[in-house]
């Protein structure tokens, strides 16, 4: 935020008095956050301070600069919030920790998202007992990153039948085609991937040429072949590195392939939970907003008044307020399916698509409580709604998580 703009606070932060002598309430207008346990409050505030102090004073320089804070990285991570349901902490916590990162900068959320909840989850999942010794330690603590390369330039939904990238077992030895051989060669394009320009290893999806299943490998970026370029000119997440990929005969070793992957729906596991957490994104999202809306509207003054005296101004937060509220009730109950273990898919894509929806709602009116001011990132709001609208597309556009929620109440499938 640039000096003398103070109509910005940094989520987080206490909310800025009223004009009268009361303290504002809290976005958290039902008080979920008092499910949470008292260690697990306490790790909530102790991540905001740190978001406070080391996220918020500069989110929007970087996204501006469109570049990536890897010095961040070691505070990030003595945080221990890698992957929180490993760490004993609740389904709750762990989209909550989603939720307020996205409150502060959309885009520090999206790389916590892709390096712990696929490429870290996957170890966990999927790997041996050899890739977890080698690599789990290192990812978890941030000394290596890692992206989950899965979109291609010709499929995003359609993917799972249309993924062109292919995988062939050999002979190291021969370079011939091995059924049985101790390496693999890699083909193909992936874009879109999210840390991609500068991570370590990357998690690919690949069709196997023997028998068209699907495998999963842990390519180290470093390979002969891989190459990799940044996608540039996005209006939204300028801060991630999405990155364009490309395979030119990459040889892997049969020991990083993730013996645990056979099939989509080993995919679709993965997917389910990122799915949750980009969902938990759109509530943090509308937090945020009605964050920066909220203070302006209480500090700004036109026709002799605060914005927040008039009306029209009342009811567009209210509205954004409901919106967050009805969208984190949504998304607490899916942490309690969590817990029970009946987070099935429809559930997941009805709360992607309803709350991406009323996030769009909400980030539109509060770019326009800011006026002029809500176009540009100075205060905020223009980031957060051009954000927004990366959050609407990925992990399952809306459509397309709306089709899967169709077919699960009509039993017919309008997917082809």
């Amino acid at each position: 935020m640039s000096p003398g703009h103070e109509g910005a606070p940094d989520p987080g932060t206490r909310p800025a008095p009223d004009p009268g002598t009361k303290e504002l309430p809290a976005a958290d207008f039902f008080a979920f956050e008092a499910q949470l346990s008292p260690r697990e409050r306490d790790k909530l505030a102790e991540l905001r301070d740190f978001l406070a102090s080391e996220i918020a004073p500069h989110a929007s320089d970087w996204w501006n600069k469109a570049e990536f804070p890897a010095h961040i990285l070691p505070k990030l991570a003595a945080l221990e919030l890698s992957t929180p349901a490993q760490r004993g902490y609740s389904h709750l916590f762990a989209g909550l920790v989603i939720a307020e990162m996205t409150r502060v900068d959309t885009s520090i959320a999206t790389f916590f998202l892709v390096h712990h909840d696929l490429f870290v989850e996957s170890l966990y999942a999927f790997g041996s007992e050899g890739q977890k010794e080698r690599l789990l330690a290192d990812a978890s603590n941030l000394r290596i990153t890692g992206a989950f390369a899965l979109t291609e330039p010709g499929h995003g939904s359609d993917v799972a039948g249309g993924m062109e990238t292919r995988a062939r077992r050999i002979s190291s030895r021969t370079g011939e085609p091995d059924v049985g051989g101790d390496s693999w060669l890699l083909n193909g394009a992936k874009r879109w991937i999210g840390n991609g320009t500068f991570c370590d290893y990357m998690l690919v999806w690949a069709r196997d040429e023997a028998d068209g299943a699907v495998r999963g490998f842990i390519v180290d970026a470093s390979l002969p072949g891989v190459s990799r370029s940044r996608i540039e000119n996005k209006i939204a997440l300028r801060t991630v590195q999405n990155a364009d990929i490309v395979f030119k005969d990459v040889r892997i070793a049969e020991a990083d392939r993730f013996a645990g992957i056979s099939s989509f729906e080993d995919t679709n596991r993965l997917l389910r939970g990122s799915r949750i957490m980009v969902a938990w994104q759109a509530v943090g999202q509308q937090l945020a907003a009605f964050d920066v809306a909220r203070q302006y509207a209480v500090e700004r003054r036109q026709f002799g008044r605060p914005l927040a005296q008039f009306q029209l101004i009342q009811q567009q937060l209210v509205t954004m307020l409901g919106n967050a509220v009805a969208s984190m009730a949504m998304m607490v109950r899916l942490a309690e399916l969590q817990e029970e273990g009946a987070a099935g898919m429809p559930q997941v894509a009805l709360a992607k698509s309803y709350i991406s929806a009323r996030m769009r709602e909400t980030v539109a009116m509060g770019r326009s409580i800011l006026g002029g001011n809500g176009i540009v990132t100075d205060y905020r709001m223009a980031k957060i709604f051009a954000d927004a609208e990366a959050i609407f597309t990925y992990e399952g556009s809306f459509e397309i998580n709306t089709l899967i929620v169709g077919r699960a109440v009509t039993g017919v499938s309008a997917i082809a």
